[in-house]
C-alpha cells in the first residue's frame, strides 16, 4: 500500500500564490508519508509552462524488497501506485505487484490498452500513470472505490489541482471531493496548454468508459444483480442441514471467500526486524458472523507459528453511563433537561466497564475459534478508549476522513481508528491477568461487503414486506450500485493513517460477481426471522465450516456495538447524517 500526492501549477507564480502551495503541498506530504512509512520520494517535471509534482509512499506489504515510488523509466513515464493485485497478473511472490504493474502500463500505447490492463486486474487500487510519449495523465480508483483518492480542481483562488490519497482536515487551499469510480480519467496537457488557463483544466479532462462496446473485462464493473423471480421457494426451517437446492451454493460461496481470504494473507513479507512468530495478519473482530467467518478461514493459510490478532474496540460512553446512574432525562421538560446534561457526571459511584457488546460477543467467538482451532494462538486484543482519550482524537480523526463529515462518519471512523491503532492488552486464557500488547500486524482484515451483498439489512426485510421479491432484487442492485460511493475512501484514510492497510474479502469482484449472479432466494429470505433469513448463504456456510455460535448471531453496527457512537450526554437524539458543523451549533 502507498500514499499518492500530485499537483499540477503554472511553473512560474508570484511568491505569494507559491508560498501558500508549498506549504498545503509540505502539510500534505507528511500525511501521505505516514500512510508508506517505509519509503518515499518525490519528483517534479515541466511540461509546457506547467509544473508536475508527483510523491509517493511505501508500505512494503508485496515482494523481497523495498521498492521507491513514484515508478519512472527512461522514457520518462511515471506510475504512482496505491493498491494491491490479487488476481490477472502473474506476480511471484518475490515481485512488487506496483513495478509489474508498470511493465505492463509501459507497453500501452493508447487509452484502450490501458484499460485492458485495468479491466483484468483484481484488487483495490488507485493510480497516477503519467504516459510522457502522449503528455497525458490517467487516474482512477478501483470500480468498487476500496483506496482513497481525493481531488480539488483549480478555481479562482487556488489555480491548481492536487491529486491525493490524504486529506489534513478544512483547508483554505484546496476543496476536496472523491474522484468517482465510474471512468478511467485522462488530462492531456498538449490541450491544456493551449488553453493557457488552469482553469480550464475541467474540460480537459477526458472520460474514459471501463468497458467499452465490445470488450469483454472480468474486473471492469461489478455483475448486475440476477433479476430471476423466485416462484414460492421452499423455506430453510434450520440451519443444522443444508437443504438440497442450496448444497452447490454453499460449497461454491465457502471456496469463493476461502480463495479471496488466501490471496488476501499469503506473501506478507516480515516486519524490519525480521523477528520470527509476530503476527502479520489481524481482523477487525467484533464476534459478528462475518469477521468470525474471516478469521477462521486466514487460520487455513496464515503460518500456524504465527498468531492471529483479533481487534477487539470498545469505548467508554458517558451517555450510556449517564443513563445508567440518572435514568433517562429525555422525558423531562426541555429546560430541566438542558441543565441536567451540562452538569458533570458523577463518576464516583460508578466503575466503568468496557462490557460492550463486540466485547461480550467477540469473547464468546474467541473460546469457539479456541475449540475448533487450538494448535493457532489468537490474541484477542482488548482495545479500551476512555472517553477522555476519544476526545482528544477527535479532531484527528474528523481530519482524517474529511471530506467526509457526518456524525456517523465520525462514529464509524473512530472506532476503525482506535481498532486500527491496536494498542490494547491480551489474556492468554479467560480470566488470566491482562497483559500489554501492540498488534505488529500491518495487514487488516475486514469484513464489510457481507450485508450489501447476501441482503444482511433490515432494509431488505422492509422492501420483501412492501412489495415482495422484485423489491428485494432492486434493492440488492442499489446495494452494489452505491458500495463506491459510501465509506471505503474515508476508512482507508483512517486506517493507514497508522502505516497499515485494511483488505475486504467479501469485495473482491470476484466475490461481488458470483454473489451477484446467484438468484437472491438463494443469498436470503426475508420470511424467516431474524437470526436466520438474513444473509442465509452465509449462516449456512459458517454453520458448515462449525462456527455454530456465529452463525446465528444477528448484525450488530460496528459503532453501537463498540458504543463509539453518540459518546457525549446530549447526543442521543442526534441523527446520524446531521454535519458535524451543525451539530456544534446544536450544543452551544
Amino acid at each position: 500500500m502507498c500514499g499518492i500526492l500530485f499537483s499540477v501549477a503554472a511553473s512560474e507564480q508570484d511568491d505569494q500564490t507559491c508560498a501558500s502551495i508549498n506549504e498545503l503541498f509540505l502539510k500534505l506530504q507528511e500525511a501521505t508519508a505516514a500512510r508508506g512509512p517505509d519509503v518515499q520520494q518525490t519528483l517534479s517535471y515541466d511540461v509546457q509552462q506547467l509544473r508536475l509534482t508527483f510523491c509517493a509512499s511505501e508500505l512494503r506489504l508485496r515482494g523481497d524488497a523495498f521498492v521507491q515510488q513514484p515508478h519512472t523509466d527512461s522514457a520518462g513515464n511515471v506510475l504512482c501506485w496505491n493498491g494491491e493485485v490479487f488476481e490477472g497478473l502473474e506476480i511471484a511472490s518475490s515481485e512488487n505487484d506496483g513495478a509489474r504493474l508498470f511493465e505492463e502500463l509501459r507497453m500501452c500505447q493508447d487509452p484502450s490498452d490501458l484499460v485492458r490492463v485495468f479491466g483484468q486486474v483484481e484488487g483495490p487500487y488507485a493510480f497516477l500513470y503519467y504516459h510522457k510519449s502522449s503528455n497525458r495523465l490517467y487516474f482512477a480508483r478501483d470500480p468498487l472505490g476500496r483506496r482513497s483518492l481525493l481531488i480539488h480542481y483549480p478555481d479562482v483562488a487556488r489555480s491548481y489541482l492536487l491529486l491525493c490519497s490524504v486529506s489534513i482536515g478544512p483547508h483554505a487551499g484546496y476543496s476536496l471531493e472523491e474522484v468517482a469510480t465510474e471512468h478511467i480519467y485522462s488530462i492531456d496537457f498538449n490541450a491544456l496548454a493551449s488553453s493557457k488557463e488552469l482553469l480550464d483544466l475541467r474540460s480537459c479532462i477526458h472520460h474514459i468508459p471501463r468497458a467499452p462496446d465490445g470488450l469483454a473485462l472480468p474486473f471492469a464493473h461489478p455483475y448486475p444483480v440476477n433479476r430471476s423471480l423466485p416462484e414460492n421457494p421452499p423455506k430453510v426451517t434450520s440451519l443444522e442441514s443444508i437443504p438440497l437446492h442450496l448444497r452447490d451454493a454453499v460449497d461454491d460461496l465457502i471456496a469463493q471467500m476461502d480463495r479471496s481470504t488466501m490471496l488476501r494473507v499469503r506473501n506478507i513479507p516480515r516486519r524490519n526486524d525480521g523477528i520470527g512468530g509476530q503476527a502479520r495478519v489481524a481482523v477487525f473482530f467484533s464476534g459478528g458472523i462475518d469477521s468470525t467467518v474471516l478469521a477462521f478461514l486466514a487460520d487455513r493459510h496464515v503460518n500456524p507459528d504465527e498468531p492471529i490478532d483479533l481487534l477487539n474496540v470498545a469505548f467508554e460512553n458517558p451517555r450510556k453511563i449517564a443513563v445508567k446512574v440518572e435514568g433517562n432525562v429525555g422525558g423531562l421538560p426541555k429546560r430541566e433537561k438542558k441543565q441536567k446534561r451540562r452538569e458533570p457526571l458523577d463518576y464516583s459511584t460508578v466503575e466503568v466497564s468496557y462490557d460492550v457488546p463486540d466485547r461480550l460477543t467477540g469473547l464468546q467467538e474467541l473460546e469457539e475459534l479456541r475449540r475448533l482451532r487450538p494448535n493457532r494462538t489468537w490474541n484477542f486484543l482488548e482495545i479500551d478508549v476512555p472517553f477522555e482519550e476519544s476526545q482528544k482524537a477527535r479532531a484527528t480523526v474528523e481530519a482524517l476522513m474529511f471530506p467526509s463529515r457526518t456524525v456517523m462518519d465520525l462514529s464509524l471512523a473512530i472506532a476503525l481508528y482506535f481498532a486500527a491503532r491496536a494498542v490494547g492488552h491480551v489474556r492468554p486464557h479467560p480470566g488470566a491477568e491482562a497483559r500489554p500488547y501492540t498488534s505488529p500486524a500491518r495487514v487488516l482484515l475486514n469484513g464489510l461487503g457481507s450485508d450489501e451483498l447476501l441482503g444482511g439489512y433490515g432494509r431488505h426485510r422492509t422492501a420483501f414486506k412492501a412489495a415482495g421479491w422484485q423489491a428485494v432484487i432492486d434493492e440488492l442492485q442499489v446495494e452494489i450500485d452505491r458500495i463506491p460511493t459510501r465509506n471505503l475512501g474515508r476508512d482507508d484514510r483512517v486506517i493507514s493513517s497508522w502505516g497499515k492497510e485494511t483488505r475486504h474479502p467479501f469485495l473482491s469482484l470476484s466475490v461481488v460477481n458470483f454473489l451477484a449472479q446467484l438468484p437472491v432466494h438463494m443469498k436470503m429470505d426475508p420470511r424467516l426471522e431474524s437470526g436466520l433469513g438474513e444473509k442465509l448463504l452465509l449462516r449456512l456456510a459458517a454453520r458448515k465450516l462449525g462456527l455454530v455460535e456465529a452463525s446465528s448471531r444477528k448484525k450488530r453496527a460496528m459503532q453501537f456495538g463498540s458504543h463509539s457512537a453518540r459518546m457525549a450526554p446530549g447526543e442521543g437524539d442526534r441523527k446520524g447524517d446531521l454535519l458535524l458543523d451543525r451539530q456544534r451549533l446544536l450544543d452551544t
